[in-house]
């Protein structure tokens, strides 16, 4: 066997990688990342609710699950995308409460900005609530351009709108 100091140092730095690897995979296994995954499934289509955050606890008595920490929601199946600080998923009450700067995209284009949000998944319902002395935003997109194969009239003239805030 050749002493350490004798090898060249690419054999030197190819055993260090060799080394490395199951240092690093035991590390990933032993210490996971702070960010925390949940998949939440519906009964019917069994299609995938999933929550990132930075920390998530389940309730198995009431079914809950609590996300703090910046909570990134992704719902396919009813083409949402949502961010907020906290979310709490009601599984058998199939309701998703988010809270504190909540954002909101569904379908790619229309989309909720709000301090607090619930959105109601059988219903297909939001109730969007502000922080105090604000409102809620919600824009939405409006195909007008071609209404039951007609050209769409312009809307009539309205006052400008006062600013409440």
């Amino acid at each position: 066997m050749i002493p350490p100091y004798q090898l060249p140092s690419s054999q030197i730095r190819r055993f260090g990688l060799a080394l490395m690897l199951p240092v690093a995979l035991l590390g990933a296994i032993a210490f996971p990342s702070q960010v925390q995954t949940a998949t939440a499934q519906s009964s019917g289509g069994n299609r995938p609710l999933t929550i990132r955050s930075d920390v998530q606890e389940y309730d198995s008595k009431t079914q809950v699950i609590t996300a703090r920490g910046n909570v990134q929601m992704l719902y396919p199946a009813r083409q949402l995308q949502a961010t907020s600080a906290q979310a709490q998923y009601f599984s058998k009450e199939r309701r998703i409460d988010f809270s504190g700067n909540v954002y909101i995209l569904q379908q790619g284009n229309n989309s909720i900005r709000a301090e607090k949000v619930t959105y109601l998944i059988d219903e297909g319902r939001f109730i969007a609530l502000p922080q105090s002395n604000r409102q809620v935003e919600s824009v939405y997109m409006v195909d007008d351009a071609n209404v039951n194969g007609q050209t769409a009239k312009p809307a009539p003239k309205t006052p400008a709108l006062k600013r409440s805030n």
